[in-house]
């Protein structure tokens, strides 16, 4: 197993670069900067570098591990950028530039369609929050682009994380710009072609990340912070948790990772591993990256108090 994550400074710092570790007989390999944002040399001899963001890995069933992250001075000015590893995350190619307009998955994992395409959910930042979807069939060397859904006016989404429906459909579950809103949810029924106007479901998002996996036996999981940005106790990503749904409308609480006042927690991945095990990980604190592995099967769900988390 492979973890990556940016890591310098602070967010938006030049020296941000794109760290990896590896999960060997149950221990963490010590992090290893993979990807930075340096341009070129200056003449004063300093470096002209950008900050890195939002690593993304897929593990190909047929091919090499591919790393996708993003380069630039901010979300609303920067490019796509991936990478290739053949022994599991010990070393990596050369970086590359994915072309004009395209920026592969933006901060959630792709999925694997039946006709060999790797769908991306992905979005923009610039002329409002507008989600899009991305999809190669060659590990990145070519792509194609949906245009984006909505016009990013009235609703802002970005950061889409998918789940698959046993009729085939595809849900895509997104980040809201209100941080007092809803998790806002959009469908296809064509593999990903096209897709339903975006609509609030009955979840919180204080403007955070998410994200989410389709488990083996249909239902579905999700990482995010149930909360609101500027109201109520816990608030914005003071607390996150897991919540879990069959038809990926109707969620029950089922976890809570961690919850502090005046703290942290942010930016979930999750994946189920070949034993059914669900691995998740987030930003704790903006200091380190915490790993839970849940057996899903054990999982108590719970009823909702009013809407609000559960004590």
């Amino acid at each position: 197993m492979v973890a990556a994550w940016f890591g310098g400074t602070e967010e938006k710092h030049q020296d941000v670069g794109i760290w990896v570790s590896r999960h060997i007989h149950g221990h963490w390999s010590e992090a290893v900067e993979v990807a930075n944002g340096i341009q070129h040399s200056l003449p004063d001899g300093t470096m002209h570098r950008h900050p890195t963001w939002n690593p993304v890995l897929f593990q190909s069933p047929d091919g090499p591990l591919l790393l996708f992250w993003k380069c630039g001075p901010a979300p609303d000015n920067w490019w796509g950028v991936m990478s290739e590893s053949g022994d599991n995350g010990t070393t990596w190619s050369m970086a590359r530039r994915l072309p004009e307009h395209i920026d592969g998955p933006v901060r959630n994992k792709p999925i694997l369609l039946q006709d060999g395409a790797l769908l991306c959910g992905s979005s923009t930042e610039f002329d409002g929050w507008r989600v899009h979807f991305e999809r190669t069939y060659d590990h990145g060397r070519t792509w194609q682009r949906t245009p984006a859904i909505h016009d990013g006016k009235k609703i802002g989404a970005i950061q889409p994380t998918f789940l698959q429906h046993p009729d085939g459909s595809i849900q895509a579950l997104c980040r809201n710009r209100d941080g007092d809103g809803q998790l806002l949810s959009t469908t296809s029924s064509d593999q990903g072609l096209t897709w339903s106007h975006l609509e609030a479901i009955n979840l919180p998002n204080p403007n955070s990340g998410i994200d989410a996996v389709t488990l083996e036996d249909g239902r579905h999981l999700l990482v995010y912070n149930h909360t609101h940005r500027n109201s109520g106790t816990p608030r914005g990503r003071e607390m996150i948790n897991v919540s879990v749904s069959e038809n990926g409308y109707d969620w029950k609480p089922a976890l809570t990772l961690d919850r502090e006042a005046q703290a942290e927690f942010s930016y979930p991945a999750v994946i189920q591993a070949a034993d059914g095990n669900v691995h998740i990980t987030y930003t704790w604190k903006r200091k380190k990256v915490r790993h839970f592995v849940v057996n899903a099967a054990s999982l108590t769900l719970q009823d909702w108090d009013g809407g609000a988390w559960p004590e």
